[in-house]
C-alpha cells in the first residue's frame, strides 16, 4: 500500500528466519493486494466501482478491518472516516503536487460519511448506498497487515520479530527475551529521531504532516486529509500511539491529527493500557503518564 516494510526476525538457524520472514511478506502482499485501492483488481476498488448499485462480497480479513474502521468512525465522532477516498484531486508528491479546486472539494464532501459503508456479516458483503463515495483503508489496513505477518512468523516458530510499515510497528517477544527499541521521529526534521522507546509485544501508530507533503505560498499541505472539509488536518503534527490491543490502537492516531489535542488527550486517557504522545501545531508535546516513563531522547544532550 505504498509503504516499504522492513522484518527484523531472530532464529538459532538463518534458513529458519528466512523462510519465516519470506511467508510473512507472503501474506501481507496478498493482504495488501486485497485492500488496496489503488490497485484496480483489488476487493476495495471493486467496493467503490459498485457504490450505489450493489453489494460486493468480501473476505473475512477485509470484513474485520471494516468493522474496525465503522468501530473508530463512531467512536471519535467522524475524525476518523474511511470515506475521505472520496475526496479526489490531492497529489501530495512534492516534485509533481496537485490541489483540487474549491468547487471541486464542494462537490465531493457530500459524498463522504462513514455511515454510507453497510456490512452485512451474514452475507459478508460491503455496499456503499451512494455513488461516488470511496474507500481508502490507508489509515487503518495497515497495522492488521503487519500483525498478520507477525502471526506468519510466530507460525514458524519465531518467537522475537519486528515489522516496521512505515512508522506502524508490531512487536513479540518471548518472556525473558529483550526488548525492542523503536524510535519515533521529529516532525520538524523526520529524517532524524527525536525520541527512542522499548516495546516487548504490541503495536506502535503514527501519522504524521512529514510523511508526504508539499509547502506552496507559505502553507504545508500533507496527506492526511480532515473529513470534515477535504483539506489536510491543521492540527497536530505528529501522533504516535503504544498499546497492546489492535483494536484499542488502531485508527486513532489519525483521528488525533483530525480532531486535535484536546480531543486525543482525552481518548489516550480514558483507554485503558493506551499511552501516546501528541506534537501540536506549535510544537508543543504533550507525553500521557503511561509513556513519560518509557520515553527517552534519541540523541542525549552532550
Amino acid at each position: 500500500m505504498g509503504t516499504q516494510v522492513e522484518i527484523s526476525a531472530e532464529s538459532a538457524r538463518a534458513e529458519d528466519a528466512d523462510a519465516a520472514i519470506d511467508a510473512a511478506y507472503a501474506e501481507m502482499s496478498r493482504l495488501s493486494d486485497m485492500m488496496n485501492h489503488y490497485n484496480p483488481d483489488s476487493v476495495v476498488s471493486a467496493i467503490n466501482r459498485e457504490a450505489g448499485v450493489q453489494p460486493v462480497a468480501v473476505p473475512p480479513e477485509l470484513m474485520a478491518v471494516l468493522h474496525m474502521a465503522q468501530d473508530v468512525s463512531q467512536r471519535s465522532g467522524g475524525a476518523f472516516d474511511i470515506t475521505v477516498g472520496s475526496i479526489q484531486g490531492w497529489r501530495f508528491r512534492a516534485d509533481d503536487p496537485q490541489i483540487p479546486t474549491t468547487e471541486d472539494i464542494a462537490a465531493q464532501l457530500p459524498l463522504v460519511g462513514y455511515a454510507k459503508l453497510r456490512l452485512d456479516p451474514a452475507a459478508g458483503t460491503a455496499y456503499l448506498t451512494q455513488a461516488g463515495t470511496r474507500i481508502d483503508l490507508g489509515g487503518i489496513a495497515k497495522l492488521p497487515i503487519l500483525d498478520a505477518g507477525l502471526r506468519v512468523l510466530r507460525a514458524h516458530g519465531i518467537t522475537r520479530a519486528l515489522i516496521n510499515g512505515g512508522g506502524d510497528i508490531v512487536a513479540m517477544t518471548a518472556t525473558g527475551e529483550r526488548a525492542w527499541r523503536v524510535g519515533i521521529r521529529d516532525p520538524d526534521a523526520p529524517e532524524r529521531l527525536r525520541w527512542t522507546l522499548d516495546i516487548s509485544n504490541g503495536f506502535v501508530s503514527s501519522s504524521g504532516d512529514y510523511e508526504r507533503g508539499f509547502i506552496k505560498d507559505g502553507r504545508r499541505y500533507h496527506h492526511i486529509l480532515d473529513p470534515r472539509t477535504g483539506y489536510p488536518t491543521q492540527g497536530p503534527r505528529a501522533v504516535t500511539l503504544v498499546g497492546a490491543d489492535l483494536a484499542q490502537i488502531n485508527g486513532w492516531s489519525c483521528a488525533i491529527m483530525v480532531a486535535g489535542l484536546a480531543a486525543g488527550q482525552g481518548w489516550i486517557e480514558h483507554a485503558p493500557g493506551l499511552a501516546g504522545l501528541i506534537v501540536d501545531k506549535d510544537g508543543s508535546v504533550w507525553v500521557s503518564d503511561g509513556l513519560r516513563t518509557r520515553l527517552q531522547p534519541a540523541v542525549k544532550p552532550q
